[in-house]
């Protein structure tokens, strides 16, 4: 260096050695040697300082491009809400994309210099912040443009990578637009021509004033109908305005024209829905309303030569123009009773029993009504309090109400007049067999809530909750009300006697015995009593037995009859090995060549499990090793068999004109079987205070 600022080419060692001034040749070697590398300095310098050029003008050129290109792209949105708007837009976006990708090699093949520059010309973090002198080392120069390049690089490789990643994503956004904007388009267009169509039923409709009232059935009916057709468009246009909803928050706004379609079809179909419900309301209030009683639409339970006919205090009678006579009961329900009438060869009271019940609940089509739908009839008629008094026009209404909605929730066409005037004929002969014309909304409550198909534990509890207080406590007075109307079912059945008769004050007193003592009892302690099924209420239980045993195959041949498989309840024996007996041998009494029954046995209204098939082959096992004195003084309690022959003149519920109640037949009822109850506790004692609760059946 000239100046003295450049190195030295005199070495510190040779300083020491001597202060004697050097040679004029050695002064020339140093000289030359400094100016050697000074050359080849430079030439490395400039050689580097042209390389970093060209990799420097490209990647500022691309990152410039790329930036422009994101912008054109963010402006392609948002996209308009129109299918040939998309499409236009779904084009443009292509021949972007091309363009974009014909960049590509150029951008690769610079980014892949610059990552052969680095390659060659690493760089260092820096440790300490740059120094303010001017003067800058070869070293740090070469490091400052390496950093520059890997900087620039870095910059124009995520750019690229975004704008390649948005072009994708916005690719994917035009194509899932366009084919939902083309599915809301299809769908206006179709709903379009199917409100016209509606709308052109709904001008045909005759003011409901000019109507047959004979007529009003078929109408209702037939809206019904159209009310069900239109349900797709329901549905359809929900799917719609959902597809519309996820646009907009995609940020897709539907166009002025198609949010004026969409926004018309929506008026359109909420009218169209007024119109159709006002309509049937209408029709369905005129259907009830008109004429006295507002019975006239359950004339059509009836077919010729019997007429449907009304007393003064709006009781139905029905008149046989054929043999001109008269009668209380409904010619279906005459039928029903003589049908129930086979099933008094069961000699069980309470399976006797709840078999009647039954048949009785499906002909009623009780069985399909659930307690939580009939909780909704009975509010909407205001069923409150329970000691209310209702007449016969209530009692139709609600059970209007009830049969419709069955036929609404169910999908299932139902003869509503007959429906409904059955149940009214079986609720009069259970809680009004004089015929009054009047009933407690607490009876008409119990004899729904008992025929429901609900399970039982429901049932119980529902019953709780009409008689007990705000607080949920029962007394006696209000127990022995809720226990006296529900013994009225089997009452009318003529089965009173084997669950205690009329009188139900032992089973208050059962019943209190969970009060520990309390004037009062809880609902919890009210459910633990009926868990146990206690006399006077047992059938209920049964019942629902006899409903799951209905559709249960045993793969078991009986014993008896040889039934293969046995359908219904399955009874085996706990005394001999291999011996199952169908329900219809058990019930009936039926032995195989001359041989009683075998006992102990073992109900089952479900499959048999392995554990349970284990358990009775222990029991059995047991049995074998047991003398006849011990089963003599551990008797199996159960329901004794009813001499049928006794019963069978009048098992059936008589015929009486309008002017006879059906109180004094109701009392011969009673007094026979409370004579075949005492035949029954001379047999064998069953129904006493002495049962512990694990003795029941």
């Amino acid at each position: 260096s000239q100046d003295g600022a450049g190195p030295s080419c005199v070495t510190p060692r040779a300083l020491s050695i001597t202060t004697e001034p050097q040679s004029p040749l050695e002064m020339n070697l140093c000289w030359n040697e400094i100016k050697k590398k000074s050359h080849s300095l430079r030439a490395r310098l400039e050689a580097f300082s042209d390389h970093s050029g060209k990799l420097q003008v490209p990647l500022q050129e691309i990152i410039g491009w790329l930036g422009q290109k994101d912008e054109e792209l963010s402006a392609q949105l948002p996209l308009r809400g129109d299918v040939v708007l998309v499409q236009q837009e779904k084009e443009m976006h292509a021949a972007f994309m091309e363009e974009v990708k014909s960049r590509g090699p150029y951008i690769y093949s610079v980014l892949e210099s610059a990552q052969a520059f680095l390659s060659q010309h690493p760089f260092e973090e820096l440790e300490e912040p740059a120094s303010e002198n001017k003067d800058v080392s070869p070293r740090h120069r070469i490091q400052n443009i390496s950093r520059f390049v890997w900087k620039q690089a870095n910059v124009a490789s995520e750019l690229w990578e975004k704008l390649t990643a948005r072009c994708v994503d916005q690719h994917r956004h035009i194509e899932q637009t366009l084919e939902q904007l083309i599915e809301i388009k299809g769908a206006m267009e179709e709903f379009s021509t199917t409100l016209d169509q509606a709308e052109s039923v709904c001008k045909t409709w005759e003011p409901i004033g000019d109507l047959f009232i004979d007529s009003l059935p078929e109408h209702i009916q037939s809206l019904k109908l159209f009310k069900e057709e239109l349900s797709p468009v329901k549905d359809g246009i929900k799917v719609v305005n959902d597809l519309a909803h996820q646009l907009a928050i995609s940020d897709v706004h539907l166009s002025m024209e198609n949010s004026r379609t969409l926004e018309q079809i929506n008026m359109r179909w909420k009218q169209l829905q007024t119109s159709v419900n006002e309509r049937l309301k209408q029709l369905q209030d005129a259907h009830r309303d008109f004429g006295p009683g507002s019975q006239h639409f359950l004339s059509s339970s009836v077919q010729v030569p019997w007429e449907r006919a009304i007393s003064p205090n709006k009781v139905p009678y029905y008149i046989n123009h054929q043999a001109q006579t008269t009668c209380w009961d409904h010619p279906k329900m005459t039928e029903l009773y003589q049908a129930l009438a086979d099933l008094n060869n069961i000699k069980f009271s309470a399976y006797r029993t709840a078999m009647k019940l039954r048949r009785l609940q499906k002909a009623l089509r009780l069985d399909m009504v659930t307690l939580a739908t009939a909780l909704e009839i009975f509010n909407e008629h205001n069923l409150q309090p329970s000691d209310r008094v209702m007449d016969v026009v209530e009692v139709i209404h609600c059970l209007t109400t009830l049969y419709e909605r069955l036929e609404e929730e169910r999908g299932i066409l139902v003869n509503v007049p007959l429906c409904v005037d059955m149940s009214l004929n079986w609720l009069l002969n259970v809680f009004d067999s004089g015929r009054s014309g009047k009933m407690r909304a607490l009876s008409f409550k119990t004899g729904i809530a008992c025929l429901c198909g609900t399970e039982v534990k429901e049932k119980f509890q529902y019953l709780f909750s009409q008689v007990a207080n705000t607080g949920g406590l029962c007394d006696q007075r209000h127990l022995g009300i809720l226990l006296h109307e529900a013994i009225q079912v089997p009452r009318q059945l003529g089965e009173v006697a084997a669950f205690g008769g009329s009188n139900v004050e032992p089973s208050i007193r059962s019943c209190f015995r969970f009060s520990n003592g309390k004037p009062t009892i809880e609902a919890s302690q009210f459910m633990e009593w009926t868990n146990l099924e206690p006399q006077s209420m047992v059938w209920l239980a049964l019942l629902q037995r006899v409903t799951m045993a209905e559709q249960v195959k045993h793969q078991t041949k009986c014993s008896i009859c040889r039934q293969f498989p046995i359908k219904g309840f399955r009874y085996r024996s706990l005394k001999q090995f291999n011996v199952d007996i169908c329900q219809t041998c058990f019930l009936t009494g039926r032995a195989s060549k001359g041989n009683k029954l075998h006992y102990p046995i073992m109900e089952y209204y479900t499959p048999t499990t392995s554990s349970e098939n284990m358990r009775d082959f222990a029991t059995t096992l047991k049995n074998k090793f047991r003398s006849k004195q011990y089963f003599s003084k551990h008797p199996q309690r159960g329901y004794l068999p009813v001499q049928s022959v006794l019963e069978a003149d009048f098992s059936e519920t008589p015929v009486s004109s309008p002017t006879l109640p059906h109180a004094d037949t109701h009392s011969r009822i009673e007094h026979f079987a409370s004579r075949l109850a005492e035949m029954e506790s001379q047999n064998c004692s069953f129904f006493n205070d002495s049962l512990s609760p694990d003795d029941s059946l």
